[in-house]
């Protein structure tokens, strides 16, 4: 019997790309998603592809009070910033699990920000989203394109971005870890 934990979606759940995905856009990237429905499509933010840029780069804050890395979370709307965090008190936030959280009140982040209530270590900003029509992600999953685990989330703040993908699958154990070794160009082994 099918682990449905391992093949079915939902907010909150990290989609892991196959290794041997040739988009250069997922290619070992680890992806949360924030919003799942088959009527609706999917969103999620890729967790570990730092861009070049800060927050301050793109808001007015004080650098020197709080700035921190974007990451991209995906080939969609680059022009738009989207967050995910540990603030339960924040209206208008979504609860992707216990202690996780995505979106939520802008202008009272910002005022947190500039205020200095916010730990960086609370709050991840990404540039753009990833994005699937309805029925496109279980398609992918059904083609081996994404590994979904659902017992993972919470780790986005505790593991690096470089070694996120590759920690996320040995943790998995079993068949993940062995994927977790794959090198990145067989072809160099």
């Amino acid at each position: 019997m099918e682990d449905k934990s391992i093949t079915q979606p939902q907010n909150g759940s990290l989609l892991i790309s196959e290794p041997f995905l040739g988009d250069p856009n997922f290619e070992r990237t680890v992806i949360l998603l924030c919003s799942h429905s088959e009527e609706e499509g999917s969103f999620g933010l890729v967790l570990n592809r730092p861009s070049n840029l800060k927050l301050s780069d793109v808001l007015d804050i004080d650098q020197d009070v709080f700035d921190v890395d974007l990451g991209v979370g995906g080939p969609v709307q680059y022009n738009t910033l989207h967050y995910v965090h540990r603030l339960p008190n924040l209206p208008q936030a979504v609860k992707l699990e216990e202690g996780l959280y995505w979106g939520g009140d802008f202008d009272l982040i910002c005022s947190m920000i500039k205020a200095g209530l916010i730990n960086s270590d609370d709050i991840k900003f990404f540039l753009g989203y990833s994005g699937w029509t309805s029925g496109q992600l279980q398609e992918e999953i059904d083609k081996n394109v994404w590994i979904v685990n659902n017992n993972a989330a919470n780790k986005l703040f505790n593991l690096g971005t470089d070694t996120l993908w590759r920690n996320v699958l040995r943790e998995m154990g079993g068949k993940f870890k062995v994927l977790s070794n794959y090198p990145v160009d067989p072809r160099l082994n």
